[in-house]
């Protein structure tokens, strides 16, 4: 299975004929859904140029440890973080040695010790100075670190000799990552997630919206995205930072949900509609501000749209989940929801004075057609990932069931 997909690997490149492999394996990680950035030795860019580099990874190939242009002018801080593992491919004798002894002269060296993320180093040498005792020694040092090596192979090496030293191939260097990471619940699953309240505008001061902060479908988002898919997150008005890994379209009104989910909707494998969606909105808006006048003021208001049934009833709908936010008879609304709107899965939570709304824990029940999973009080974050976890199952049941279907037909 690819545990790659979503992955963030900076690949540090070396002064060594090895670093032509360097481009065949940024274009490999990159098709299994990695992103990519690379970082070069100065003696790197003898061999292969930072232009191709950069060609191939989408991203500005980083070669310098004072790069005025980088943020803060700290990018070696910047990209240590980034990085959920920093493959140095191919890794030089030389390298090896100044890495062991915490050398940080480049920007190279500064990342190796500012990184809290794996680092990996697949060596590429001549035979002899692979088994020389001072590389030996110092890869001793680096594997007591923590550091973990890939290959070196044995075979013909570009000098004429014959041995151990020669960079593992892409592939093989492919395998060796993907081992690293686990496998991803909903790896290349596309994943629509609806969030926040709606406003609809009562004149150009006021509006109708509940009291929804966005924060269970931003944890679901998140959540999906650590899971190996695809997010698209439709957020209504928020104050919330995007999650890593998220694409993001900020929406006000319930019918621009409506339009941005309908426009998503047929090119998503899972539909989670945690928005807050606004049932009514006025039927006029006032062009200019209502002013105080009567002791009462009366409002039309008129039905929005259904996104969640819309999504449902498509011609070839997701796995569609719908949200139930109750203040009583919790578990009758949510079956009565799940059953009436054709959903995959619904889930349940009471909401009320300090539950629910704008709160950073919260308790939930998960319902779908002859189950029923009940989550204790926990924090948003710990629920969304146990929801993502039962989502990628019961569409991995569904899917096993249509297969059974077709095969017996």
């Amino acid at each position: 299975m690819n545990t790659l997909q979503n992955k963030r690997i900076l690949l540090g490149i070396c002064g060594s004929i090895a670093a032509y492999k360097s481009a065949e394996l940024t274009r490999r990680l990159r098709d299994l859904g990695a992103e990519v950035r690379v970082v070069m030795t100065t003696s790197a860019t003898q061999f292969i140029t930072p232009l191709t580099l950069q060609a191939l990874s989408g991203n500005p190939v980083h070669t310098d440890l004072m790069d005025a242009e980088a943020e803060a002018a700290m990018g070696h801080i910047e990209l240590a973080r980034w990085a959920d593992l920093l493959l140095i491919a191919p890794a030089s004798a030389d390298f090896i040695a100044r890495f062991a002894a915490g050398r940080s002269h480049d920007l190279l060296g500064a990342i190796c010790l500012a990184c809290k993320a794996p680092v990996a180093i697949a060596p590429a040498m001549n035979q002899a100075m692979w088994s020389h005792t001072a590389t030996q020694d110092n890869l001793n040092i680096l594997i007591q670190r923590e550091t973990l090596v890939f290959g070196p192979a044995d075979g013909s090496q570009a000098c004429g000799e014959i041995g151990p030293g020669r960079m593992l191939e892409p592939d093989q260097l492919i395998e060796s990552c993907q081992t690293l990471f686990q496998p991803g619940w909903l790896t290349g699953k596309r994943v629509l997630i609806t969030a926040g309240p709606t406003r609809e505008a009562i004149d150009p001061v006021r509006y109708i919206s509940n009291r929804s902060s966005g924060k269970m479908g931003f944890a679901i988002a998140e959540a999906a995205a650590m899971a190996g898919a695809n997010v698209t997150l439709i957020a209504g008005p928020v104050q919330l930072s995007t999650p890593d890994r998220v694409k993001r379209l900020d929406v006000e009104t319930a019918s621009d949900m409506y339009q941005a989910a309908m426009e998503q909707g047929n090119d998503c494998d899972i539909f989670v509609a945690t928005a807050a969606v606004a049932d009514y909105r006025p039927s006029l808006q006032s062009v200019q501000k209502i002013k105080k006048q009567s002791a009462e003021l009366q409002l039309k208001l008129v039905r929005t749209h259904d996104i969640l049934a819309s999504i449902a009833n498509l011609p070839k709908p997701p796995f569609t989940v719908g949200f139930a936010a109750e203040t009583d008879n919790l578990l009758d609304y949510a079956q009565n929801k799940l059953v009436d709107k054709k959903l995959n899965m619904i889930v349940a939570n009471q909401v009320g004075p300090s539950q629910g709304f704008d709160q950073d824990d919260n308790m939930l029940d998960i319902l779908w057609s002859g189950g029923h999973v009940h989550c204790e009080q926990s924090s948003k974050k710990s629920l969304a990932i146990k929801l993502i976890k039962i989502i990628a199952e019961r569409l991995n049941a569904n899917n096993t069931t249509e297969n059974t279907g077709r095969q017996t037909r």
